[in-house]
């Protein structure tokens, strides 16, 4: 895993729940090509990663919160969360934001289900 980019966990269970700290499309603190879609599937192997620390999986998320630099790219978004979810479909909300750490055009927080 690599080193959180401020003073938080990235991941962290709370009795049945896991929450996962706003996951970007970086590999290593580095942002990975592709713009929206590049960085959207990084972001959701990286969500993939910090819930398999705890024994979960992305069928565990309940509920995830977004947040693109532009909406422009909202269809851009979708599809590659698509990509990444495939057929599971938790509960979501999308927000628009000025701008990410390190330059990034994607975020993707989670709050997943499962019980211990």
């Amino acid at each position: 895993m690599s080193k959180p980019l401020g003073p938080y966990s990235p991941v962290v269970r709370a009795g049945d729940f896991i929450i996962v700290s706003g996951q970007l499309g970086a590999e290593h603190g580095t942002l990975v090509d592709g713009g929206v879609a590049g960085q959207t599937a990084q972001a959701v192997a990286n969500l993939f990663d910090r819930l398999a620390e705890m024994g979960a999986e992305l069928t565990d998320v309940v509920k995830t919160t977004c947040f693109l630099v532009d909406m422009d790219s909202f269809a851009t978004f979708n599809a590659a969360y698509v990509e990444g979810f495939g057929n599971h479909r938790p509960a979501r909300s999308t927000v628009a934001v000025r701008e990410l750490p390190i330059g990034a055009v994607v975020e993707i927080e989670a709050m997943a289900y499962r019980p211990l």
